[in-house]
Protein backbone atom coordinates (compact mmCIF):
# COMPACT_ATOMS: atom_id res chain seq x y z
CA UNK A 1 0.00 0.00 0.00
CA UNK A 2 1.55 3.27 -0.89
CA UNK A 3 2.25 5.88 1.61
CA UNK A 4 -0.59 8.49 1.29
CA UNK A 5 -3.01 5.29 1.48
CA UNK A 6 -1.76 4.30 4.44
CA UNK A 7 -1.79 7.77 5.68
CA UNK A 8 -5.24 8.14 4.36
CA UNK A 9 -6.14 4.74 6.38
CA UNK A 10 -4.31 5.87 9.93
CA UNK A 11 -6.18 9.11 9.90
CA UNK A 12 -9.81 7.78 9.50
CA UNK A 13 -8.40 5.38 12.28
CA UNK A 14 -7.89 8.14 14.79
CA UNK A 15 -10.13 10.68 13.40
CA UNK A 16 -12.72 9.76 16.82
CA UNK A 17 -10.05 10.56 18.92
CA UNK A 18 -8.62 13.48 17.43
CA UNK A 19 -12.32 14.94 17.71
CA UNK A 20 -12.68 14.36 21.33
CA UNK A 21 -9.47 15.94 21.61
CA UNK A 22 -10.66 18.93 20.46
CA UNK A 23 -14.41 19.04 22.40
CA UNK A 24 -12.16 18.37 25.53
CA UNK A 25 -10.30 21.47 24.59
CA UNK A 26 -13.26 23.45 23.38
CA UNK A 27 -14.94 22.85 26.92
CA UNK A 28 -12.49 23.99 28.82
CA UNK A 29 -10.79 27.15 27.01
CA UNK A 30 -7.72 28.98 28.63
CA UNK A 31 -6.60 32.40 28.05
CA UNK A 32 -3.13 33.78 27.44
CA UNK A 33 0.49 32.49 28.14
CA UNK A 34 -0.74 30.09 31.17
CA UNK A 35 -2.79 27.18 29.92
CA UNK A 36 -2.43 24.31 32.63
CA UNK A 37 -5.65 22.17 31.83
CA UNK A 38 -4.89 22.73 27.78
CA UNK A 39 -1.25 21.64 28.63
CA UNK A 40 -1.90 18.34 30.19
CA UNK A 41 -4.72 17.66 27.85
CA UNK A 42 -1.81 17.78 25.14
CA UNK A 43 0.91 15.71 27.38
CA UNK A 44 -1.73 13.23 27.65
CA UNK A 45 -2.71 12.95 23.98
CA UNK A 46 1.13 12.47 23.34
CA UNK A 47 1.50 9.71 25.46
CA UNK A 48 3.05 6.55 24.50
CA UNK A 49 4.13 8.06 21.03
CA UNK A 50 8.58 8.17 20.29
CA UNK A 51 8.35 12.20 20.93
CA UNK A 52 11.28 14.03 22.79
CA UNK A 53 8.97 16.39 24.96
CA UNK A 54 9.85 19.32 26.55
CA UNK A 55 7.54 22.20 28.51
CA UNK A 56 8.04 25.48 28.65
CA UNK A 57 9.43 27.66 31.53
CA UNK A 58 7.23 31.12 30.84
CA UNK A 59 4.45 29.89 29.11
CA UNK A 60 2.60 26.12 29.21
CA UNK A 61 4.28 25.21 25.66
CA UNK A 62 4.78 22.07 24.80
CA UNK A 63 7.04 20.96 21.95
CA UNK A 64 7.71 17.58 20.72
CA UNK A 65 10.92 16.09 18.81
CA UNK A 66 9.80 13.33 16.15
CA UNK A 67 13.28 11.63 15.13
CA UNK A 68 12.99 10.24 11.77
CA UNK A 69 14.30 6.99 10.64
CA UNK A 70 14.07 7.16 7.37
CA UNK A 71 17.35 7.85 4.96
CA UNK A 72 18.29 11.48 4.67
CA UNK A 73 21.31 11.29 2.27
CA UNK A 74 22.99 14.13 4.17
CA UNK A 75 26.40 13.98 4.49
CA UNK A 76 29.35 16.13 6.04
CA UNK A 77 32.52 17.97 4.44
CA UNK A 78 34.34 14.69 5.10
CA UNK A 79 31.43 12.13 3.70
CA UNK A 80 30.56 11.65 7.40
CA UNK A 81 26.82 11.40 7.93
CA UNK A 82 25.84 15.58 8.64
CA UNK A 83 23.21 17.20 11.05
CA UNK A 84 19.66 15.86 9.36
CA UNK A 85 17.19 18.18 8.15
CA UNK A 86 14.26 19.37 10.38
CA UNK A 87 10.66 21.05 9.54
CA UNK A 88 8.56 22.58 12.35
CA UNK A 89 5.15 22.21 12.58
CA UNK A 90 2.88 24.71 14.80
CA UNK A 91 -0.29 24.59 16.43
CA UNK A 92 -1.73 27.45 18.81
CA UNK A 93 -3.62 26.49 21.76
CA UNK A 94 -5.30 29.90 23.33
CA UNK A 95 -9.08 30.94 24.06
CA UNK A 96 -10.22 34.45 23.55
CA UNK A 97 -12.14 36.24 26.13
CA UNK A 98 -15.61 35.88 24.52
CA UNK A 99 -19.20 34.36 26.04
CA UNK A 100 -19.67 31.36 23.86
CA UNK A 101 -23.41 31.80 22.10
CA UNK A 102 -22.85 28.84 19.53
CA UNK A 103 -25.21 26.10 21.73
CA UNK A 104 -22.82 23.06 20.40
CA UNK A 105 -23.37 20.13 22.72
CA UNK A 106 -19.53 20.56 23.90
CA UNK A 107 -19.90 24.65 24.38
CA UNK A 108 -17.22 26.19 26.67
CA UNK A 109 -17.94 25.64 30.71
CA UNK A 110 -15.49 28.84 31.43
CA UNK A 111 -17.55 31.75 31.80
CA UNK A 112 -16.19 34.97 29.11
CA UNK A 113 -13.67 31.70 27.48
CA UNK A 114 -14.33 30.61 24.01
CA UNK A 115 -11.85 29.11 21.50
CA UNK A 116 -13.83 31.22 19.15
CA UNK A 117 -10.61 31.46 17.01
CA UNK A 118 -10.64 27.69 16.22
CA UNK A 119 -7.13 27.06 18.76
CA UNK A 120 -8.70 23.78 19.69
CA UNK A 121 -8.85 22.49 16.39
CA UNK A 122 -5.59 23.89 15.34
CA UNK A 123 -3.87 21.68 18.66
CA UNK A 124 -6.25 18.86 17.92
CA UNK A 125 -4.90 18.69 14.46
CA UNK A 126 -1.02 19.03 15.16
CA UNK A 127 -1.57 16.08 17.69
CA UNK A 128 -3.44 13.66 15.51
CA UNK A 129 -0.43 14.37 12.87
CA UNK A 130 2.40 13.58 15.21
CA UNK A 131 0.38 10.33 15.57
CA UNK A 132 0.43 9.70 11.67
CA UNK A 133 4.12 10.51 11.50
CA UNK A 134 4.93 9.13 14.78
CA UNK A 135 3.72 5.54 12.82
CA UNK A 136 5.56 6.87 9.73
CA UNK A 137 8.88 7.34 10.94
CA UNK A 138 10.36 5.42 8.12
CA UNK A 139 9.16 7.83 5.70
CA UNK A 140 10.88 10.57 7.92
CA UNK A 141 14.16 11.72 6.32
CA UNK A 142 14.70 13.89 9.10
CA UNK A 143 13.37 15.16 12.43
CA UNK A 144 9.91 16.99 12.99
CA UNK A 145 9.64 19.56 15.98
CA UNK A 146 5.59 20.09 16.80
CA UNK A 147 5.20 23.59 18.37
CA UNK A 148 2.04 23.61 20.84
CA UNK A 149 1.82 27.20 21.37
CA UNK A 150 0.15 29.47 24.12
CA UNK A 151 -0.35 33.01 23.94
CA UNK A 152 -1.15 33.69 20.61
CA UNK A 153 -3.91 36.14 20.81
CA UNK A 154 -2.45 39.22 22.12
CA UNK A 155 0.66 37.81 23.96
CA UNK A 156 3.35 36.92 21.70
CA UNK A 157 3.91 32.93 22.67
CA UNK A 158 5.24 32.62 19.69
CA UNK A 159 8.30 35.27 20.66
CA UNK A 160 8.19 33.56 24.34
CA UNK A 161 8.51 29.49 22.68
CA UNK A 162 11.57 31.38 20.56
CA UNK A 163 13.48 33.18 23.19
CA UNK A 164 13.12 29.05 25.22
CA UNK A 165 14.78 27.97 21.44
CA UNK A 166 12.08 26.12 19.90
CA UNK A 167 13.65 26.54 16.53
CA UNK A 168 16.90 24.24 18.18
CA UNK A 169 14.61 21.89 19.83
CA UNK A 170 16.24 19.06 17.54
CA UNK A 171 19.59 19.78 17.89
CA UNK A 172 19.95 21.19 14.11
CA UNK A 173 17.89 24.13 13.79
CA UNK A 174 14.49 24.41 12.07
CA UNK A 175 14.69 24.70 8.34
CA UNK A 176 11.22 24.70 7.09
CA UNK A 177 8.13 25.95 9.31
CA UNK A 178 4.26 25.31 8.57
CA UNK A 179 1.21 26.28 10.51
CA UNK A 180 -2.70 26.20 8.93
CA UNK A 181 -5.39 28.08 10.52
CA UNK A 182 -9.22 27.56 10.36
CA UNK A 183 -11.46 29.90 9.42
CA UNK A 184 -15.56 30.32 10.58
CA UNK A 185 -16.66 31.98 7.23
CA UNK A 186 -15.04 33.28 4.00
CA UNK A 187 -13.85 30.24 2.82
CA UNK A 188 -16.16 26.32 1.94
CA UNK A 189 -15.50 23.53 3.99
CA UNK A 190 -12.76 21.72 3.44
CA UNK A 191 -11.05 24.36 0.94
CA UNK A 192 -7.38 26.04 1.80
CA UNK A 193 -5.83 29.06 0.50
CA UNK A 194 -2.50 30.90 0.45
CA UNK A 195 -0.50 33.24 -1.34
CA UNK A 196 3.50 33.79 -1.86
CA UNK A 197 4.93 37.55 0.19
CA UNK A 198 2.58 39.25 2.52
CA UNK A 199 -0.27 36.95 3.83
CA UNK A 200 -0.81 39.20 7.06
CA UNK A 201 -0.80 42.50 8.36
CA UNK A 202 1.89 43.78 11.15
CA UNK A 203 -0.68 44.59 14.61
CA UNK A 204 0.53 47.64 16.65
CA UNK A 205 -1.28 49.11 19.45
CA UNK A 206 -1.91 53.23 19.80
CA UNK A 207 -2.87 54.27 23.43
CA UNK A 208 -3.92 58.05 23.63
CA UNK A 209 -4.89 60.11 26.35
CA UNK A 210 -6.08 64.02 26.06
CA UNK A 211 -5.36 66.11 29.36
CA UNK A 212 -7.26 69.35 29.84
CA UNK A 213 -9.13 70.56 32.76
CA UNK A 214 -12.67 69.88 33.82
CA UNK A 215 -15.20 72.16 34.31
CA UNK A 216 -19.43 72.24 34.15
CA UNK A 217 -21.10 70.72 31.09
CA UNK A 218 -23.07 74.69 30.63
CA UNK A 219 -19.81 76.37 30.38
CA UNK A 220 -17.32 74.52 28.25
CA UNK A 221 -15.15 77.93 27.57
CA UNK A 222 -14.04 77.56 30.92
CA UNK A 223 -12.57 74.69 30.80
CA UNK A 224 -10.63 72.67 28.36
CA UNK A 225 -12.95 69.60 27.23
CA UNK A 226 -10.27 66.71 26.15
CA UNK A 227 -13.55 64.46 24.83
CA UNK A 228 -13.78 67.18 21.56
CA UNK A 229 -10.32 66.97 20.99
CA UNK A 230 -9.78 63.20 21.48
CA UNK A 231 -12.96 62.81 18.82
CA UNK A 232 -11.27 65.60 16.32
CA UNK A 233 -8.16 62.99 16.91
CA UNK A 234 -10.17 59.92 16.08
CA UNK A 235 -11.63 61.88 12.77
CA UNK A 236 -8.36 62.98 12.06
CA UNK A 237 -6.32 59.59 11.44
CA UNK A 238 -8.88 58.19 9.49
CA UNK A 239 -8.17 61.19 7.40
CA UNK A 240 -4.20 60.68 7.87
CA UNK A 241 -4.63 57.32 6.30
CA UNK A 242 -6.52 57.92 3.13
CA UNK A 243 -4.01 61.18 2.52
CA UNK A 244 -0.76 60.34 3.22
CA UNK A 245 -0.27 56.62 3.17
CA UNK A 246 -0.48 54.80 -0.38
CA UNK A 247 -3.43 53.26 -0.96
CA UNK A 248 -1.27 50.07 -2.26
CA UNK A 249 0.61 49.88 0.61
CA UNK A 250 -2.46 50.57 3.21
CA UNK A 251 -2.47 51.24 6.58
CA UNK A 252 -6.10 49.97 8.97
CA UNK A 253 -6.52 52.39 12.30
CA UNK A 254 -9.82 51.24 14.31
CA UNK A 255 -10.42 53.03 17.70
CA UNK A 256 -11.89 49.95 19.94
CA UNK A 257 -12.13 51.82 23.29
CA UNK A 258 -12.99 55.12 24.15
CA UNK A 259 -13.32 56.54 27.69
CA UNK A 260 -14.34 59.59 29.11
CA UNK A 261 -16.20 61.39 32.01
CA UNK A 262 -18.99 60.18 34.51
CA UNK A 263 -22.00 62.49 33.91
CA UNK A 264 -23.21 64.12 30.85
CA UNK A 265 -23.41 67.60 32.30
CA UNK A 266 -19.52 67.55 33.58
CA UNK A 267 -16.37 68.06 31.20
CA UNK A 268 -14.06 65.39 32.19
CA UNK A 269 -10.20 66.38 33.01
CA UNK A 270 -8.90 63.34 30.61
CA UNK A 271 -10.23 61.82 28.17
CA UNK A 272 -8.45 57.92 27.32
CA UNK A 273 -8.77 55.90 23.65
CA UNK A 274 -6.87 52.68 21.97
CA UNK A 275 -6.75 52.00 18.72
CA UNK A 276 -5.50 48.94 16.75
CA UNK A 277 -3.29 49.50 13.85
CA UNK A 278 -2.60 47.62 10.66
CA UNK A 279 0.02 47.99 7.76
CA UNK A 280 1.28 45.71 5.06
CA UNK A 281 5.34 46.38 4.56
CA UNK A 282 7.90 47.69 7.09
CA UNK A 283 7.40 50.99 5.75
CA UNK A 284 4.54 51.80 5.98
CA UNK A 285 4.58 50.47 9.80
CA UNK A 286 7.40 52.77 10.45
CA UNK A 287 5.44 55.82 9.25
CA UNK A 288 2.36 55.10 10.98
CA UNK A 289 3.97 55.32 14.30
CA UNK A 290 5.98 58.40 13.92
CA UNK A 291 2.69 59.92 11.67
CA UNK A 292 0.16 59.00 13.97
CA UNK A 293 1.63 60.34 17.79
CA UNK A 294 2.69 63.46 16.26
CA UNK A 295 -0.64 63.96 14.89
CA UNK A 296 -2.46 63.49 18.12
CA UNK A 297 0.17 65.62 19.87
CA UNK A 298 -0.25 68.66 17.32
CA UNK A 299 -4.06 68.39 17.56
CA UNK A 300 -3.88 68.36 21.55
CA UNK A 301 -1.34 71.44 21.36
CA UNK A 302 -3.59 73.58 18.86
CA UNK A 303 -6.27 73.57 21.26
CA UNK A 304 -4.05 74.13 24.26
CA UNK A 305 -3.94 70.62 25.56
CA UNK A 306 -1.77 67.69 26.00
CA UNK A 307 -1.81 64.83 24.95
CA UNK A 308 0.31 61.30 25.58
CA UNK A 309 0.64 59.31 22.78
CA UNK A 310 2.24 55.84 23.34
CA UNK A 311 2.76 53.52 20.04
CA UNK A 312 3.69 50.00 21.00
CA UNK A 313 4.85 47.73 18.17
CA UNK A 314 3.15 44.11 18.11
CA UNK A 315 3.37 41.41 15.97
CA UNK A 316 5.08 41.64 12.84
CA UNK A 317 4.02 41.07 9.29
CA UNK A 318 3.69 37.37 8.41
CA UNK A 319 4.76 36.56 5.37
CA UNK A 320 5.28 33.63 3.32
CA UNK A 321 8.51 32.61 1.74
CA UNK A 322 7.78 32.45 -1.91
CA UNK A 323 9.16 28.93 -2.66
CA UNK A 324 7.47 27.42 0.46
CA UNK A 325 4.14 28.50 -0.63
CA UNK A 326 4.24 27.09 -4.26
CA UNK A 327 5.81 23.99 -2.24
CA UNK A 328 2.72 24.26 0.48
CA UNK A 329 0.30 24.67 -2.62
CA UNK A 330 1.28 22.06 -4.23
CA UNK A 331 1.46 19.80 -1.73
CA UNK A 332 -2.07 20.71 -1.15
CA UNK A 333 -3.09 20.08 -4.90
CA UNK A 334 -1.74 16.78 -5.00
CA UNK A 335 -2.98 15.03 -1.68
CA UNK A 336 -6.35 16.60 -1.96
CA UNK A 337 -6.60 17.60 -5.23
CA UNK A 338 -6.86 20.68 -7.51
CA UNK A 339 -10.33 21.86 -6.59
CA UNK A 340 -9.18 21.97 -3.15
CA UNK A 341 -7.18 25.16 -3.29
CA UNK A 342 -8.43 28.71 -4.36
CA UNK A 343 -5.60 31.20 -4.72
CA UNK A 344 -5.54 33.97 -2.44
CA UNK A 345 -6.14 37.43 -4.02
CA UNK A 346 -5.36 39.86 -0.92
CA UNK A 347 -3.86 39.76 2.02
CA UNK A 348 -5.76 39.94 5.53
CA UNK A 349 -5.15 42.37 7.77
CA UNK A 350 -5.35 40.20 10.47
CA UNK A 351 -2.32 39.43 12.38
CA UNK A 352 -0.73 36.33 13.60
CA UNK A 353 2.77 35.49 15.97
CA UNK A 354 3.62 32.68 13.60
CA UNK A 355 5.21 35.75 11.35
CA UNK A 356 8.21 35.69 14.31
CA UNK A 357 8.64 31.80 13.15
CA UNK A 358 8.56 33.17 9.67
CA UNK A 359 10.75 35.88 9.76
CA UNK A 360 13.25 33.42 10.77
CA UNK A 361 13.02 30.54 8.92
CA UNK A 362 11.40 30.02 5.16
CA UNK A 363 8.05 28.54 5.24
CA UNK A 364 4.35 29.02 4.90
CA UNK A 365 0.82 29.27 6.73
CA UNK A 366 -2.11 28.82 5.05
CA UNK A 367 -6.22 28.65 5.22
CA UNK A 368 -8.59 26.32 5.75
CA UNK A 369 -12.51 26.53 5.72
CA UNK A 370 -13.70 24.63 8.67
CA UNK A 371 -17.60 26.47 8.15
CA UNK A 372 -20.28 24.29 9.32
CA UNK A 373 -23.01 25.56 6.77
CA UNK A 374 -23.18 25.89 3.25
CA UNK A 375 -23.63 29.61 3.03
CA UNK A 376 -19.88 30.40 4.53
CA UNK A 377 -20.24 34.30 3.20
CA UNK A 378 -23.09 34.61 5.79
CA UNK A 379 -21.35 32.73 8.69
CA UNK A 380 -20.31 34.22 11.53
CA UNK A 381 -16.40 35.00 11.26
CA UNK A 382 -13.15 34.12 13.75
CA UNK A 383 -13.59 35.67 17.43
CA UNK A 384 -17.69 35.83 17.12
CA UNK A 385 -19.15 34.71 20.02
CA UNK A 386 -21.27 32.39 17.31
CA UNK A 387 -18.35 31.48 15.43
CA UNK A 388 -18.81 27.61 14.35
CA UNK A 389 -16.32 25.13 13.27
CA UNK A 390 -16.71 21.79 12.02
CA UNK A 391 -15.04 18.88 12.97
CA UNK A 392 -15.04 17.29 9.51
CA UNK A 393 -12.01 19.44 8.65
CA UNK A 394 -9.74 18.04 11.41
CA UNK A 395 -8.27 15.45 9.13
CA UNK A 396 -7.79 17.81 6.68
CA UNK A 397 -5.49 19.38 9.16
CA UNK A 398 -4.10 16.34 10.20
CA UNK A 399 -3.07 14.79 6.63
CA UNK A 400 -1.67 18.13 5.42
CA UNK A 401 0.65 18.78 8.45
CA UNK A 402 2.27 15.35 7.50
CA UNK A 403 2.60 15.78 4.25
CA UNK A 404 4.00 18.89 4.49
CA UNK A 405 6.55 17.65 6.80
CA UNK A 406 7.30 13.88 5.25
CA UNK A 407 7.82 16.19 1.93
CA UNK A 408 9.63 18.98 2.96
CA UNK A 409 12.01 16.79 4.28
CA UNK A 410 12.31 15.15 1.27
CA UNK A 411 13.31 18.22 -0.68
CA UNK A 412 15.60 18.99 2.07
CA UNK A 413 17.57 16.14 1.51
CA UNK A 414 17.42 16.00 -2.05
CA UNK A 415 18.89 19.86 -2.41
Amino acid sequence: MALQERLRSDVAEIERDVVELRHRLHRRPEIGLQLPETQRAVLDALAGLPLEISTGSSCSSVTAVLRGTGTSGTTGTSGDAGPRPVVLLRGDMDALPVQEATGVEFTSAIDGAMHACGHDLHTAMLVGAARLLSAHRDALAGDVVFMFQPGEEGFDGAGHMLAEGVLDAAGPRVQRAYGVHVVAGKLPRHQFTTRPGTLMAASDGLFVTVRGSGGHGSAPHRAKDPVSVAAEMITALQAMVTRQFDVFDPVVITVGSFHAGTKRNIIPAEAVFEATVRSFSPAARERVQHASVRLCEAIAAAHGLVAEARYTTEYPVTVNDVAQAAFATGVVTDVFGDDRFTPMRDPEAGAEDFSRVLEQVPGCYLFLGACPDDDYDAAQDNHSPHAAFDDAVLTDGCLLHANLAIRALQQLTAS
